[in-house]
């Protein structure tokens, strides 16, 4: 039985071309950066080579990214960051309740050290509301964190106009974008961002390495310590394979995205439209315009979305109920509640997210099977009972 994998938002296969890249790093080129002989001169050669392609992704300058060992740690950098340096000015943060563990989990460990943290609602889409902003903005305000893009519901957030916001007020603003970078067209400045989160395995990268951007002249204080690394901004010996594999991840996503967002739409598009039509009391999760091109999030009443992905599984289809950091919790989604959807609703989700290697055939052999899980479900099912 072929195995057919939708889910891309979790992690991504690396690409061959970044392996290439990436082997000589192993065994041949494996100085240690901070070493002023050949072999470590040639490895920090090769980061900064790295650092340019990954920083014209994003349309910034190379010296303003900071290498990190994953999205959450550049989030974590990001809030603390900003939070720790700018404690004489104020001690709030404002962030929304749609946001990854990462953010989320990070405000929390402020709060628990006296900052204040407002978590901003969101509509039945999932999106911020720019009055929302405006009126928890106080006087103690230093950072706003709104994420680009869920990775759950795939609703893209209004950061260019958070950004001006945040421009005018002087602001700090944050966005974590592990989901957008490499997928649609991302640029720090249109944005209006002052510090924004990456990860490389997002992007058909390796495992374990990322990056945060920060603005020339943003006040951040450093929370690894103990060497000169990242221009001081970042201590540890870096993982020149990672940073290697991310910058060439980096450079195929820039001449491949323009083709992969059209194409990926229009496959969301066919899977989104034949579930809602094969299978009732059915609705979609997210925006139905303002959405990531490779995201789709259903909920099925009268069904769990982990027997629906069981199920799935077994039939060589590898989706998931959620964001893949709390696929252990039983507890049900943190996004999905913030929708106003029942718990009995967010546990009835599935996420299906597309890349690279998904193909037409694969989309019908989900719209194929899917409706028949769910009917055999619902038939064991004492929700539907008690409907009934």
């Amino acid at each position: 039985m072929k195995r057919i994998y939708l889910d891309y938002a979790a992690t991504t296969p690396i690409h061959s071309e970044v392996v290439k890249a990436m082997l000589p790093y192993f065994t041949e080129a494996f100085g240690n950066p901070s070493s002023i002989h050949s072999y470590g001169q040639e490895a920090k050669g090769s980061i900064e080579e790295a650092r340019v392609k990954v920083a014209d992704l994003i349309g910034a300058r190379s010296e303003e990214l900071v290498f990190t060992s994953g999205g959450t740690e550049a989030d974590n950098f990001a809030i603390k960051g900003i939070a720790f340096a700018n404690e004489s000015k104020g001690n709030h943060i404002i962030t929304s309740s749609v946001e990854h563990h990462a953010v989320i989990e990070t405000c929390q460990f402020l709060e628990r050290r006296g900052f204040r943290v407002t978590y901003l609602p969101v509509d039945e889409y999932g999106l911020v509301d720019l009055d929302d902003v405006k009126k928890a903005i106080t006087d103690k305000t230093t950072l706003i964190s709104v994420m680009h893009a869920s990775n759950e519901m795939g609703t893209i957030e209004p950061i260019a106009e958070i950004g001006r916001i945040a421009k005018e007020a002087e602001i700090y603003f944050h966005t974590d974008a592990v989901q957008t970078v490499g997928h649609i067209p991302v640029d720090v400045n249109k944005l209006g961002v002052d510090l924004l989160s990456m990860s490389a395995h997002k992007l058909y990268g390796p495992k374990g390495v990322g990056a945060l951007y920060i603005r020339k002249g943003t006040k951040l204080t450093p929370f690894i310590h103990g060497g000169e690394q990242e221009r001081r901004r970042r201590a540890s010996t870096e993982n020149v394979p990672g940073i290697v594999g991310f910058g060439k991840a980096a450079e195929l996503a820039q001449h491949e995205m323009g083709e992969e967002v059209k194409r990926l739409t229009y496959l969301r598009d066919q899977l989104i439209k034949g579930l809602l039509e094969r299978i009732d009391h059915t609705r979609l999760n997210g925006h139905p315009l303002k959405r990531l091109p490779n995201n789709i999030n259903i909920s099925a009443d009268f069904v769990e979305g982990e027997s629906m992905l069981l199920n799935l599984d077994l039939e060589g289809i590898c989706a998931s109920t959620g964001s893949a950091c709390s696929s252990s919790s039983l507890e049900a989604s943190h996004v999905l509640l913030a929708l106003g959807l029942s718990h009995e609703q967010a546990h009835g989700s599935l996420r299906f997210s597309l890349g690279k290697w998904t193909t037409e055939e694969e989309i019908e052999r989900v719209l194929d099977v899917l409706p028949r899980v769910v009917a055999k479900l619902r038939a064991m099912s004492p929700l539907l009972k008690s409907h009934r």
